[in-house]
């Protein structure tokens, strides 16, 4: 027997584990303290009634002979999937079909696609990125680069044609620092994947959060993105599947290499290594993008947009630069006065007792930042802003 030995090239502990048993320790030593969690980006509001009709419905049909279902589609119920497709219609996307596949969420997804690509492909993620990204790849035993996110370019960086990638992950809007590219940059990144002969991974589990027209819901509504894209979505954020668990990718027909298509592999994998999403999962996803439940989920969202926009205000009131905040449920702060990122954590957690996570558990240039989420009750967000406040004024 011998194991995987490239995981000894990530790191022990997984970023959240790691807050997590912070946070546990100073509740322990401090049980009279409450403690306002701003972390980790689970939502906090339950289900839409419209969803969670459609799941009853769903169950009742798994209790009946003739509406129950067995093993479904590798790729999806078609009724779900036309739902999707509808959704990418009013954004002016057209789809088909096959070229949607239903999941059990986008960092399923991002990890698992790597099977359909050669371990021998060099991998470019921002810094900061999410750990997967990184962390899946190293596992694998692939070469990572980084593009340099900063300050000076407001944490999105540009392509550099003379760095030579082969896979390139975009998260847009950005997880940890919820800055979005403009469709014009987004642009810049398709053509030079289409020149790279390269293909881009893009992370788009934040599309519900925006609301500037300048922005791209999707890498799709970029000239050129279907010979060089993939896209990966989730209805965690959208719909709050956090623990119901539903998403999809998106793989063009056109995404082909050398006459091998991407969508193909992708199918034949999923059928060799993935059983499906269960049918009453589905049936509450497809109801999210019925007219009533879009009409719901439209009050859902601007119940975090508004936590949002509370915490971005506190930044603005205390002079703290920071990116997100703004179509995106990221507020990315710069700690004060010179802190790392885990003394801020720990400033934060031992004083106010508001927990929010380090930046530097995104990669090197997230040092020295910060990442508060807008996932949290409306209580919550108002009082750890109340002591955030008060804390940093001094």
């Amino acid at each position: 027997m011998n194991f995987n030995l490239n995981f000894n090239n990530i790191a022990e502990s997984y970023l959240f584990a790691e807050v997590a048993d912070r946070v546990a320790k100073y509740t322990k030593a401090n049980p009279d303290k409450k403690v306002l969690k701003l972390g980790i980006g689970d939502v906090t509001l339950p289900l839409v009634p419209e969803v969670i009709k459609a799941l009853h419905s769903a169950v009742d049909d798994m209790g009946k002979a003739e509406t129950f279902k067995g093993y479904g589609p590798y790729e999806g119920y078609s009724f779900l999937r036309d739902s999707i497709r509808g959704y990418y219609k009013k954004i002016g996307v057209a789809l088909e079909d096959n070229e949607i596949f239903v999941s059990d969420g986008a960092k399923s997804d991002l990890g698992n696609i790597l099977d359909i690509f050669s371990e021998n492909n060099t991998v470019l993620v921002p810094d900061p990125v999410y750990p997967v990204y990184v962390d899946t790849n190293l596992m694998a035993g692939r070469k990572v680069i980084f593009a340099d996110a900063n300050e000076g370019n407001g944490f999105l960086p540009m392509p550099d044609y003379s760095v030579n990638a082969d896979i390139i992950y975009i998260c847009s809007p950005n997880n940890p620092t919820g800055a979005a590219y403009t469709k014009e940059q987004l642009k810049e990144w398709v053509d030079y994947a289409n020149k790279k002969n390269a293909v881009i991974l893009y992370d788009a589990a934040y599309e519900c959060f925006i609301t500037d027209k300048t922005l791209a819901r999707s890498i799709f509504e970029i000239d050129g993105a279907k010979t060089c894209a993939v896209e990966f979505c989730s209805f965690s954020k959208i719909a709050g599947f956090t623990g119901t668990r539903c998403g999809y990718t998106v793989i063009p027909n056109e995404l082909k290499k050398d006459g091998n298509s991407a969508n193909k592999m992708w199918l034949r994998r999923q059928s060799t290594k993935f059983n499906g999403v269960p049918y009453i999962v589905q049936k509450g996803a497809a109801a999210v993008f019925s007219d009533e439940g879009m009409k719901q989920i439209q009050q859902n969202l601007a119940y975090y947009k508004r936590n949002a926009k509370l915490i971005a205000d506190c930044m603005d009131e205390l002079g703290i630069w920071y990116t997100g905040g703004k179509n995106s449920p990221y507020i990315w702060l710069k700690c004060p006065d010179g802190m790392k990122s885990w003394e801020f954590f720990d400033y934060l957690l031992h004083n106010a007792q508001v927990v929010g996570t380090p930046g530097a558990g995104f990669g090197k240039n997230g040092e020295g930042y910060f990442r508060l989420t807008a996932f949290g009750s409306e209580e919550v967000t108002k009082e750890a802003v109340s002591r955030i406040k008060a804390l940093l004024r001094k």
